[in-house]
């Protein structure tokens, strides 16, 4: 299983240990996405940027719609399935799609893919950026809610 987190709020002052996790997580503008594992550390990162990132697990298929749309390789070039088939043992973005979901691959294991998505603002904007998921907002743990906002954003 794979989490898609995306940093929904960027503000100047954030504190350092919070900026930091973003940082590794590879999160340091808004609007961005990255695909990880679920495992203890990560689960760890999360709960420390839990204010200003929201999470969940994506499914196969919004995560090959992602890359379709929104993946790019060095050179702000888009990711094809040509370009798999020659850098990497992917036939297809399916294909990809099933070994990132699966934590087999990553994004930054094809040479030349970018590891961050960086996606357009949801249509019909976040659902609030000051509060957790589950009291009306957008912050935090949403689980498979998070494919609903994924396709909002492409």
């Amino acid at each position: 299983m794979a989490y898609a987190v995306i940093r929904v709020r960027g503000q100047p002052d954030v504190n350092y240990n919070i900026e930091f996790t973003m940082g590794l997580l590879g999160l340091n503008k808004v609007n961005h996405c990255v695909i990880v594992p679920e495992n203890d550390s990560v689960k760890g990162m999360l709960q420390v940027a839990k204010d200003y990132v929201t999470w969940g697990e994506v499914d196969q298929a919004t995560l090959a719609d992602m890359i379709r749309a929104r993946g790019k390789v060095v050179g702000d070039e888009a990711v094809t399935d040509e370009y798999l088939k020659e850098k990497s043992e992917f036939a297809t973005i399916d294909d990809l799609a099933k070994a990132i979901i699966d934590s087999d691959y990553k994004l930054k294991d094809i040479e030349g893919v970018k590891p961050v998505v960086r996606l357009h603002p949801p249509v019909k904007g976040y659902e609030g950026n000051k509060r957790s998921y589950k009291s009306g907002g957008a912050l935090g743990y949403r689980g498979a809610a998070i494919n609903d906002l994924i396709k909002r954003m492409l």
